[in-house]
C-alpha cells in the first residue's frame, strides 16, 4: 500500500475524483468518511502540487454529512461562537481545546455505554443505547466549565459572562442536545 509516514495517501485530482493510492481505486467523500470511522489514517494531497489538503476534505465532508443527514451534530450555536473566534485573540487556543474535548468525550463514550448496560441490561432501551439525558447535561456542564475555565486562564482580564446570560446560552445548548436526542431514539424506535 502507498503510504506516507503510515498514512494512506488520497491524491485528488483537478476534476475532483479521489485515487486511494493504497488500494489503487477511485473513492468518494462516503467512502473517506467510513475511512475515518475506521480509524484509518490517511492524507490528502492535491494530485498536481502534492499540497496537503486534508483539511479541507474533512471539513467538506463534515459539510456534506450536516447537511444530507438531517441528523445535525453540530448545534447553531456552537457554530455562532465558532465563526466568532475566527480572528479572535483567542483563535489559537480552539484547535487543542476542541480536540482535547472531543477525546476526552470519546473516551467518556465507554464509560457512557457501561452505565446505561448497568441501568436498563438486557432491555430493549438497553439495546437502543438511548443515552440517559442526565450524562449529556452533566458533561455539557463540564465541557462548558472547562472551557469558561480555559478561556480566562489565556486572558486573566476578560471578564467573565454574566451568570444569568452563560446559563441562558448553556439551557439552551442542552436543549438543542435534548431535541436531537430525541430525533435519534425515534429513528432508532423506527429502525426497530
Amino acid at each position: 500500500m502507498a503510504k506516507n509516514e503510515g498514512q494512506i495517501v488520497i491524491k485528488k485530482y483537478a476534476n475532483r475524483r479521489l485515487y486511494n493510492t493504497g488500494t489503487s481505486t477511485y473513492v468518494t467523500l462516503d467512502d473517506l468518511a467510513v475511512m475515518v470511522k475506521r480509524g484509518e489514517d490517511f492524507i490528502v494531497q492535491d494530485a498536481k502540487s502534492g499540497e496537503d489538503i486534508t483539511h479541507s476534505v474533512l471539513t467538506q465532508i463534515i459539510f456534506e454529512q450536516e447537511s444530507k443527514t438531517g441528523n445535525t451534530l453540530l448545534p447553531i450555536s456552537f457554530l455562532r461562537q465558532l465563526i466568532s473566534f475566527y480572528g479572535d485573540q483567542m483563535q489559537m487556543v480552539v484547535p487543542s481545546y476542541l480536540e482535547h474535548s472531543m477525546q476526552a468525550f470519546t473516551e467518556q463514550q465507554a464509560q457512557m455505554r457501561e452505565q446505561i448496560n448497568k441501568a436498563f441490561g438486557d432491555t430493549p432501551l438497553g439495546k437502543n443505547l438511548q443515552v440517559p439525558l442526565q450524562l449529556v447535561e452533566e458533561q455539557v456542564k463540564r465541557n462548558t466549565e472547562m472551557f469558561h475555565q480555559a478561556m480566562q486562564m489565556f486572558s486573566p482580564f476578560m471578564a467573565a459572562p454574566p451568570a444569568k446570560e452563560s446559563k441562558k446560552a448553556e439551557a439552551k445548548d442542552i436543549d438543542e442536545l435534548k431535541e436531537q436526542l430525541r430525533a435519534l431514539q425515534t429513528k432508532l424506535d423506527n429502525l426497530g
